[in-house]
This record gives C-alpha cells, sequence and structure tokens, in this order.
C-alpha cells in the first residue's frame, strides 16, 4: 500500500503526463494558421489607436491590489459569521482583532493618499530668500562665507 504522501506523488505524476500528453496532442491536432488580423491586439472590437504598448498610472494597479487584499479578506468573515455562537468568546476577540488590522491597514492607504482617485500635485517648498547673493569664484583662493 502507497502511504498518502506516495498516493500525492502519484496523483501529481499523472498530472504532469496528462498535462504533456494533451499539449502535444493540441500541436498536432489544432490548425496553425498565423495571419495578421489574428496577432492584432484585441480591444472589444475596437481597431487600436495608436501605440498598444503604453504606461499606465500605477494608481490603477494599486487600486486593484487593495481591492483584492480586502475582498479576499471579507472572505474569511463568511465561515465564522455561520458558527458565530458556537464558537465562542475567543474567536470572537480573534475576530475582532483581525478587523482591526484590517482597519489600521485601510486607515494606512487612505492616509497615504493611495484609495484616492485624483491624487493632488505635491507641494514643493521654495526658499523666500537666496542663501547667498552672488556665486563664489572657485579660482579664489580666499573665498571665505
Amino acid at each position: 500500500m502507497l502511504s498518502e504522501f506516495g498516493q500525492i506523488f502519484v496523483f501529481m505524476i499523472i498530472a504532469v503526463i496528462l498535462i504533456a500528453f494533451i499539449y502535444v496532442v493540441v500541436r498536432f491536432i489544432a490548425p496553425h494558421k498565423p495571419s495578421r488580423q489574428k496577432s492584432d491586439v484585441y480591444e472589444c472590437g475596437e481597431e487600436t489607436e495608436g501605440e498598444t504598448w503604453i504606461r499606465f498610472n500605477i494608481r490603477f494597479y494599486v487600486i486593484a491590489l487593495i481591492f483584492i487584499i480586502f475582498d479576499v479578506e471579507i472572505i474569511f468573515l463568511f465561515p465564522w459569521a455561520v458558527v458565530f455562537r458556537e464558537i465562542g468568546f475567543i474567536a470572537y476577540a480573534e475576530m475582532a482583532i483581525f478587523l482591526l488590522i484590517l482597519i489600521v491597514g485601510l486607515i494606512y492607504a487612505i492616509a497615504k493618499g493611495d484609495v484616492q482617485w485624483d491624487k493632488p500635485e505635491p507641494v514643493i517648498p521654495k526658499l523666500e530668500r537666496q542663501l547667498f547673493s552672488a556665486k563664489p569664484d572657485i579660482n579664489k583662493k580666499d573665498n571665505q562665507y
């Protein structure tokens, strides 16, 4: 008899063999007729205008990551809510700590301005007066300030 790990190992070997077999069969059976239309970038049926390799603002990715993080974390609340009455005060305290960590993370993201869609321009302070009125002559040896 195989142990539990042996069964998992056999399952993984079968999975790799099956994936390799499907890949080889598809390479031989599938038609391969490349064309310009097939290699074009597809954008919802619209013709692309301009360069397709452009830089997106990082805010798109930050907001998407924040959404995914909080969405996945909220999923952990559903099983807890189903058995809330049976699990007692300890589980209630653990979930309160979990939610507190989520709230602190959300406050941090808001404080950094990562959830604002239209970020204000940074204010760069300017000196009211110059420290030196004239540029020093670096050729003179007796420049003292």
